[in-house]
């Protein structure tokens, strides 16, 4: 492992609702502190899947090496396990560089399984995944969600009950050991370990982050995001239900595509996906360790370092 200098921590964890201004703070982090960025979010990892996810450009590429971009079809899967995996290679690689890992990202459920991990699922036996299916295609989704709501309602809380995939997950998972899914997902408190510094972007005005969230869906419109829907429902194996094109934004995309909304209708339903997304964010980081809130309207790199310098890290 590298050597680090004064007030150089080997990892920053740099967290936050979306569109709290990560990217920017975190390239100007990098800068200062010789640091590579190892993007910790659940749909930055699609190729194709540019400008609905605010993606580093290329030129913001150029000013920090970047990890975790790039990495997977919107065709595949991409867990949290997966993600874990990954990011111990990168900050491995990084550190052996002699530089600091930044964590950036808004997917908490990545930096909890990357902390602490969660309990190991067992594998479900396929009579039991054939028998959940075939009672998808009599009763249909809603009729699951709901019954998934009685054994699990925490799983049934965050899962669409449109999204079959998810809910025949969940109900596979309880019918082959009799516990919740999200049993297995709690796992212990997340602890940061000795050395990291651990940060969150915060708006102290929600009004302004809810004001930010539109105005930067209504530039991803000007940037063409259109174009990038059509060209992902051209992909012959991609489909609305593929975990990828569930994110905000897409997953009314194909909604406005399908015909089931008008344009007026996609954009302000999908600008409400987001406000509800920072808001599910929010409520996650009131429980995850933090040195530090940062205010999201005020902060600058010399406050976040010198936030950084008093921490406890060496």
């Amino acid at each position: 492992m590298g050597t680090f200098g004064p007030g150089r921590p080997p990892v920053v964890i740099l967290a936050g609702p979306t569109a709290s201004g990560k990217t920017a703070l975190s390239l100007a982090l990098a800068e200062a502190l010789e640091g590579e960025i190892v993007s910790v979010d659940s749909a930055l990892v699609y190729r194709g899947m540019d400008i609905g996810t605010a993606k580093p450009t290329a030129e913001e590429r150029t000013r920090a090496p970047h990890h975790l971009l790039d990495i997977r079809d919107p065709e595949d899967t991409y867990s949290a396990a997966d993600f874990a995996r990954d990011a111990r290679e990168a900050i491995a690689g990084i550190h052996a560089r002699g530089r600091t890992a930044l964590m950036v990202g808004g997917t908490l459920l990545y930096l909890r399984a990357l902390l602490d991990g969660f309990d190991e699922i067992p594998e479900v036996p396929n009579v039991v995944r054939e028998q959940v299916r075939a009672r998808l295609e009599v009763e249909g989704g809603q009729a699951l969600h709901r019954e998934l709501a009685g054994v699990d309602p925490e799983a049934a809380a965050r899962i669409h009950p449109n999204d079959p995939q998810r809910i025949l997950r969940a109900l596979e998972v309880f019918e082959a050991t009799g516990r919740p899914l999200s049993s297995f997902q709690q796992g212990a408190a997340a602890r940061v370990p000795a050395g990291w510094v651990s940060l969150a972007l915060w708006p102290e005005d929600r009004g302004v982050l809810r004001e930010r969230i539109a105005r930067r869906f209504d530039a991803m419109l000007d940037a063409g995001f259109v174009d990038e829907l059509m060209a992902l429902k051209q992909r012959p194996e991609l489909t609305a239900e593929h975990p990828s094109q569930r994110a905000v934004g897409y997953r009314q995309g194909w909604q406005w595509l399908a015909g089931e909304l008008d344009f007026a209708q996609f954009r302000e339903r999908a600008i409400a996906a987001t406000r509800q997304l920072a808001k599910r964010q929010l409520t996650g980081l009131r429980r995850f360790p933090l040195h530090a809130r940062l205010n999201a309207s005020t902060v600058d790199r010399s406050e976040v370092l010198n936030v950084i310098r008093r921490a406890d890290f060496q």
